[in-house]
């Protein structure tokens, strides 16, 4: 028997004018014509100042969008469309109001309640999952809950809709190669209009037909249709979905495709298109092609097709009416939806302990810590570079031992690739409430850059989704120097990190509070960002007793020591250098106070401002630059809030604007030490 390759596989035409039962194609007749009458209605809303301030007509890509929204299964399938898939989100079950309460941006929108940018379709409940403006990033997002549909064994597919000028990002190879590497049933719906709004396909690659370019991947079949011809669609569709389904692998769905229009209401084509293309195209209007054809095959009359597009005229007159007299949204509600409720942490709820007995290291608290919660949860993942070679587990061994207990469907290696380890993340959270993600999000928080894309966009998930979608997320980073790392592995990036809201950001400093604050991360809703002083995994100063069932609530920091003459605010690797200094000062007849902060986002000011007005003068110790470094904010807090108590400015103390050098000199010179801690402690005392 001859080798079948997968480009040599035939689409079966189960689909065709004459075959296909006349309800049906009044049912895609219906949506079709709707649809269109809303896209060609919408820059209305925005001339008459209404809302629908960004519209990407989809007129030219019909046939694909029916086919995609029909394969599609509410609550079984997961579905990720973009911001042109407006009939993909009608034919998926998406009413004629509920596509206007979005474009109008009214609070009982289904997709964001008003917070999102218009035509921006979704509706979590049903596994139409929100996305962004960043065109094809939820590929990855595809592809995490593709790996969770294959982890559950449902009887289901991810489809993950994008333009053909998105491929051209690094993040959708990336998904195309990690669903092609892992075998997952998810399709990939390319929707080919040849510009990415007014770069022609030809700026954006040699191939002409862009899934081509993929061609080479093992287990991915590439399938080729006629975007704009519903039968052609609807028979690939259904061909992708069914492969996916049965083989369990990726596909790409390649829909040819013509834009009618500009790209968006911001957008002017008659600027780059001349006028015979623009002809060609409206030639091609793929609803006045099937509206002939079911004339010219006797399916319908003209007075039939007349008396649907009257309807559609009355449903969509109705829906305007209904929807122009949805609530707003309330200003007040800004602040709703930012972060998930966190896990309560009622058993130690100051996060403090007084047990007796063996002192652990940093490491082994985090270690034993990740097991306890991977028994306790088994919907509990954990995937990242270096994570399960034989005994390896980790760049820093922190999670060895964890493949070998619990397996390599739920502890494994992901390839070299960081937006992609952050966006599965994101994307494997969302198939159930359950499910808990930790991930390496780096081999060293220098290397995390690449994934900020991701991490911006599962910062507003849950705010951009009115509170429907939220990534339960733990991104574990080894952070900062003290190790003679240098450049990309001594780098602290914190600094940047808490300018980004939707996010949690802990960073602990002895291995109960690592234990601590791990479990809670773990066991809470959201996204948690856990920075790891990795030159205190196996420092003995950092050694603690370490309670099993230890908890550490966010936003509580923590006394190291009591004092009344100064307060030095620190985390990470500087509170031993702070508390090293303090013990000096204390020699000296100086009584300092020392906060552990443990949480930066969010921030136990209550405690901050309380030492405040008890010792009136602040010093602030981080490892990071102190230029743009978190204790900027840390002193413009205090200003605001308690400048009547201080007797001094607040002063800060961290490394020098320059990035951290290799050569242990270098290092040294650029790092806070004890020493610099104990001067700039000394001179406030002095003010």
């Amino acid at each position: 028997m001859r080798f079948i390759e997968m480009k040599d596989l035939k689409v079966p035409k189960i689909y065709t004018i004459k075959k296909t039962d006349k309800e049906i194609l009044e049912k895609w007749y219906r949506l079709m014509t709707i649809g269109r009458a809303i896209d060609e209605k919408a820059p209305n809303y925005l001339k008459q100042a209404i809302g629908w301030s960004y519209h990407a007509p989809y007129a030219g890509h019909d046939g694909i969008q029916l086919a995609l929204g029909q394969v599609f299964v509410q609550k079984k399938d997961h579905m990720f469309l973009y911001y042109r898939d407006m009939l993909s989100a009608m034919s998926a079950g998406l009413t004629t109001e509920e596509i206007i309460l979005n474009g109008i941006s009214k609070a009982t929108d289904p997709s964001s309640g008003g917070r999102h940018m218009s035509n921006h379709f979704a509706k979590p409940e049903w596994n139409i999952h929100t996305m962004s403006s960043v065109t094809g990033n939820h590929t990855l997002h595809a592809v995490g809950v593709a790996r969770a549909i294959k982890y559950y064994g449902e009887d289901a597919v991810a489809f993950g809709s994008l333009g053909e000028s998105s491929v051209s990002e690094g993040f959708v190879y990336e998904a195309f190669n990690g669903a092609d590497k892992e075998e997952l049933p998810v399709v990939f719906v390319i929707q080919d209009n040849g510009y990415g709004i007014s770069v022609p396909k030809k700026d954006q690659t040699a191939q002409r037909k862009v899934a081509n370019n993929f061609s080479g991947f093992k287990n991915l079949r590439i399938i080729h249709c006629n975007g704009k011809d519903v039968f052609d669609s609807m028979n690939a569709m259904a061909e992708a979905k069914k492969y996916a389904l049965e083989e369990s692998k990726p596909v790409i769905v390649q829909a040819n495709c013509v834009r009618m229009h500009s790209h968006s209401n911001s957008d002017d084509h008659l600027l780059y298109r001349s006028e015979s293309e623009r002809n060609y195209v409206m030639e091609y209007d793929p609803l006045a092609k099937f509206r002939r054809m079911l004339l010219r095959y006797e399916r319908f009359t003209e007075e039939e097709l007349q008396a649907i597009e009257e309807e559609a005229r009355l449903e969509i007159k109705t829906a305007h009416k209904a929807a122009l007299k949805a609530p707003d949204p309330s200003p007040d509600s800004i602040f709703d939806f930012v972060l998930p409720e966190p896990y309560p942490a009622d058993k130690y709820p100051d996060g403090v302990h007084d047990k007796e007995g063996d002192k652990k290291k940093l490491i082994t608290a985090l270690n034993e810590t990740l097991k306890a919660e991977f028994r306790e949860n088994p919907d509990t993942f954990m995937w990242g570079q270096d994570m399960a070679n034989k005994d390896k587990g980790g760049i820093f061994n922190v999670s060895k031992g964890l493949q070998q207990e619990f397996g390599k469907k739920r502890v494994f290696n992901a390839p070299i690739a960081e937006d992609f380890i952050m966006g599965t993340a994101n994307g494997m959270s969302r198939y159930n409430e359950k499910i808990r993600v930790v991930i390496e999000g780096a081999e060293f928080a220098d290397y995390f850059w690449p994934a900020m894309e991701q991490y911006v966009e599962t910062s507003h998930d849950y705010w951009r989704s009115n509170g429907k979608s939220s990534p339960n997320v733990v991104i574990r980073l080894a952070s900062g120097g003290y190790i003679g790392g240098g450049l990309y592995h001594s780098q602290n990036i914190e600094g940047a990190l808490v300018s980004i809201p939707g996010v949690r950001i802990v960073y602990p400093s002895f291995a109960d509070d690592a234990a601590g604050l791990l479990r809670t991360a773990i066991r809470s809703e959201g996204p948690t960002m856990f920075m790891e002083p990795k030159a205190l995994y196996q420092s003995p100063k950092a050694a603690t007793v370490v309670p099993d069932d230890f908890e550490v609530p966010f936003g509580k920091a923590r006394i190291r020591k009591e004092g009344k003459d100064l307060t030095i605010l620190t985390y990470g690797n500087a509170t031993h250098l702070s508390l090293d200094a303090a013990k000096k000062l204390e020699e000296e007849g100086i009584s300092v106070e020392v906060i552990d902060l443990r949480s930066l986002i969010p921030l136990d000011e209550e405690l901050i401002l309380e030492s405040v007005k008890k010792t009136n003068k602040v010093l602030v110790a981080h490892e990071d630059k102190v230029f743009g470094g978190f204790g900027g904010e840390l002193s413009a807090l205090i200003t605001e809030k308690a400048f009547e108590y201080l007797d001094a400015p607040v002063k800060r103390v961290g490394s020098t604007f320059t990035p951290v050098g290799f050569n242990t000199i270098l290092e040294r010179a650029i790092l806070p030490d004890m020493k610099r801690i104990y001067d700039a402690a000394k001179d406030l005392i002095s003010y």
